[in-house]
């Protein structure tokens, strides 16, 4: 048994390393390994041998099914490599020849409205902070102020991973942007001054949600700071944002656990031909308010939860979503459409390359 398992062995090894193609390698594979396969027969006479018999033989028949599998396995990669090498030596790109007659492809809408809000807060001194999107509940919920009962913590709200970190923190898809204002602070100190734009994730879907959506977190920390500074800041960035100085904001008391006091905002809109026109009073005939942003003091806990003094420092924080603000400002009805990769979709809503926002030049010039 054992001179003809070892002959068998060597053939096999043989044939493997002679197989010229990916496609008789899978065939040999199946001949060897498959469930009719020779191998695949071999280990099923350990069933009919005597104990004594399986001892002696067992292992080598287990022995020739890992040599065999670990040739096979090598010979892949091999063949896969010659391949890709294969194809990478016969494909050419001509360079000479001509661009085409019309420009293809767009700047989509999220990632204008990303660039049209950092050029608006960097004329305002903002400078734009990143964060990791796989975040720890402490940076995403305990540093801002939630609580273990806190119903954003549930799981049919929050994306959580089964495995926790190396502080034993639960690790989860952030659920806002905000936990880039505690690493800012943490790591810079203050005074500061930052906006946190991202991607965030909830598990909600419909035609003005979606499972991943774009956030810009707005933080001041400073000496002296009072909610007047939130009110003008937001007031000049809607302004400039939306291009129209009637702009009318309203500050609504509401309730966040990472602010105190804390403050809705609605700006004004009118109606034209139907559609809400972000400009004009609220209060006027055919107006109204639209909620744009959350904002308000940041709470002494989150203060001293980044490493400052709440004694010694204060500041103010706002969010809102850029899906939201790109709805607004070009007429989109349908959150979903922004994901969907249409082509017709975004050939009408993208913007051209060179569409730059400026502030001298219009933010939102479209293409």
């Amino acid at each position: 048994m054992a001179s003809e398992l070892d002959v068998a062995a060597r053939r096999t090894l043989d044939e493997i390393a002679a197989t010229t193609t990916l496609d008789a390698l899978e065939a040999l594979r199946v001949a060897l390994l498959g469930k009719q396969g020779s191998i695949s027969g071999l280990l099923k006479t350990l069933g009919k041998m005597t104990p004594e018999e399986r001892t002696i033989e067992g292992p080598k028949i287990h022995a020739l099914r890992e040599s065999v599998t670990a040739a096979l396995a090598e010979r892949k990669i091999a063949l896969e490599s010659a391949a890709l090498e294969a194809r990478l030596a016969a494909e050419t790109i001509d360079l000479t020849l001509p661009a085409p007659d019309a420009p293809r492809g767009s700047v989509h809408p999220i990632a204008q409205v990303m660039d049209e809000l950092a050029e608006v807060f960097a004329d305002l001194g903002f400078a734009v902070a990143t964060g990791p999107e796989i975040e720890d509940d402490w940076h995403n919920f305990t540093a801002l102020n939630m609580p273990e009962s806190h119903p954003a913590r549930a799981m049919h709200d929050t994306f959580y991973f089964p495995d926790r970190n190396e502080a034993g923190r639960e690790m989860l898809l952030r659920t806002h942007t905000s936990p880039v204002q505690i690493r800012a602070m943490i790591a810079q100190g203050a005074p500061l001054r930052i906006i946190a734009p991202g991607r965030v994730y909830r598990s909600d879907s419909d035609a003005t949600h979606t499972p991943m959506f774009h956030q810009i977190e707005g933080l001041v920390i400073d000496k002296g700071i009072h909610l007047g500074h939130l009110k003008w800041t937001l007031e000049t960035f809607l302004k400039a944002f939306f291009e129209r100085d009637d702009v009318v904001l309203r500050l609504r008391p509401s309730y966040f656990p990472f602010t105190e006091p804390s403050v809705e905002v609605d700006v004004g809109y009118t109606l034209i031909n139907g559609k809400r026109v972000i400009g004009g009073s609220g209060d006027a005939s055919g107006g109204g308010w639209m909620e744009v942003l959350g904002s308000g003091m940041v709470n002494r806990k989150v203060i001293a939860a980044g490493g400052l003094d709440p004694d010694e420092w204060q500041g103010f924080a706002f969010g809102t979503g850029v899906d939201r603000l790109a709805m607004l400002k070009y007429g989109m009805d349908d959150l979903r459409a922004f994901f969907d990769g249409d082509a017709r979709w975004l050939s009408h809503y993208g913007f051209a390359a060179l569409d730059v926002p400026t502030l001298s030049g219009g933010v939102g010039t479209p293409a």
